[in-house]
C-alpha cells in the first residue's frame, strides 16, 4: 500500500451517536486530531449556557477531550440572524472554532428548513455563513459541512462556492446527496471537482471504513483531511490504524479483549448520564454499528439484542472479559 503524507482525522458529528462520552472513548485510541459536536438546533433565540455545555461538557475543560483533542461546536438553523448570536456565545465559551450544519438528512430536520434541505437555497447559505463570520472574533475559524446536494447534485458549486464567498475558512464535504443518504458509494471524485474551484480547506467525508479506503479516498479527493463517522464507530481504533500506516507503521486492528473494555467503560458513563429504560439502547446502538466491521460483535450483538435487564446486561459483557 503507498502511503500518503499525513493530514488531519475528524472524528464527525453523529446525532443520536457521537456525544461527549463516545468523544472520549474513541479519541483515547489515538490518531484523531479533531472532533466536532452534534448540531446544537438554532431557531429563534440565543442558547443559555447550560445547553451549550450538555451537548459540548469540553468546553469546561478548554474544549478538549480528557486525551486533548479538541471540540469544536456545531450549530444547525436557517435564521442567520439567531445563528450568529449563537455563534458568538459558542465562541465566547471556548469553542476552536463554528461549524455550521448543511449536511443533515433527517426529514424531522430537513421538514423544519435545516440540514441538507438548506442546499436548495444558496444565497440563504451564503447569508448564515456570512452572519456568523461577522459575528464572532477573527481569530475564531468558521467552517461548515455540506452534502452534494439535496436531491440532485446541481447546485454542488453554487453551494460549496457560497460558503466560500460568505467568509468560511473551511468546508467538509460529504460525497453524496441528501437522497443518496448513506448509500454507496460515496462520489469522492465529486469533492476533486468541487475543490478545483475553491481556494479554502476541503475534507472529505464518506464511505470511508478501512485503511484502504482512506487511501483511496485522499487519492481520488485530492484532500489531505479527512472526516469519519460511522467508520470510527464501527472501529475506534481506525484513526491509529491510518497514521500508522501514514508514518511508515504497521497497522494492526485493536483486541477484541479491548474493545469489551471500551463498552463496559461506555455502560457506566451512560448509565450515569441517562434513565435505566435507555441505557441497553444506546450500548446495543454502537455494538450493532461495529457489526460490519467486526465478527466477534455480531455475534455478541445477537446474544444480547433481547436483554433488557441492565445487571443481566453488565453481566454478559463482563463475561467477556479474559
Amino acid at each position: 500500500m503507498r502511503t500518503l503524507n499525513t493530514g488531519r482525522i475528524i472524528l464527525a458529528p453523529m446525532e443520536g451517536v457521537v456525544d461527549a462520552s463516545v468523544r472520549h472513548l474513541i479519541t483515547q485510541f489515538g490518531g484523531v486530531d479533531q472532533c466536532v459536536t452534534e448540531f446544537i438546533r438554532i431557531t429563534d433565540q440565543v442558547l443559555p449556557r447550560h445547553v451549550f455545555t450538555r451537548f459540548a461538557p469540553e468546553l469546561l475543560t478548554s474544549a478538549r477531550t480528557s486525551h486533548g483533542v479538541p471540540v469544536a461546536v456545531q450549530l444547525l438553523g436557517s435564521n442567520p440572524e439567531t445563528l450568529a448570536g449563537n455563534a458568538a456565545k459558542a465562541a465566547a465559551l471556548g469553542s476552536p472554532s463554528v461549524d455550521l450544519n448543511f449536511g443533515c438528512p433527517s426529514k424531522t430536520v430537513n421538514k423544519h428548513r435545516g440540514g441538507a434541505v438548506l442546499l436548495d437555497e444558496p444565497q440563504v447559505i451564503h447569508d448564515i455563513i456570512s452572519a456568523v463570520r461577522a459575528a464572532v472574533p477573527k481569530a475564531t475559524p468558521v467552517t461548515a459541512k455540506m452534502r452534494l446536494g439535496n436531491k440532485d447534485k446541481s447546485l454542488a458549486l453554487e453551494n460549496a462556492l457560497a460558503i466560500q464567498e460568505a467568509g468560511a475558512s473551511e468546508v467538509v464535504i460529504h460525497a453524496r446527496t441528501k437522497v443518496e443518504g448513506y448509500k454507496p458509494p460515496a462520489h469522492w471524485e465529486w469533492i476533486a471537482r468541487l475543490k478545483e474551484h475553491l481556494t479554502i480547506s476541503v475534507v472529505a467525508n464518506g464511505e470511508i471504513w478501512t485503511p484502504d479506503d482512506y487511501q483511496r479516498c485522499r487519492e481520488i479527493s485530492g484532500c489531505a483531511d479527512v472526516m469519519i463517522g460511522r467508520g470510527l464507530i464501527a472501529r475506534p481504533e481506525l484513526a491509529m490504524m491510518i497514521k500508522a500506516i501514514n508514518n511508515g507503521n504497521q497497522s494492526e486492528s485493536a483486541q477484541w479483549q479491548t474493545i469489551i473494555n471500551m463498552l463496559l467503560q461506555y455502560f457506566t458513563m451512560v448509565e450515569s448520564q441517562m434513565m435505566p429504560r435507555y441505557v441497553h439502547g444506546r450500548i446495543k446502538q454502537w455494538l450493532k454499528m461495529m457489526r460490519s466491521q467486526r465478527e466477534e460483535a455480531d455475534g455478541l450483538f445477537e446474544e444480547i439484542k433481547q436483554i433488557k435487564d441492565l445487571n443481566e446486561l453488565r453481566r454478559h459483557l463482563e463475561s467477556k472479559q479474559e
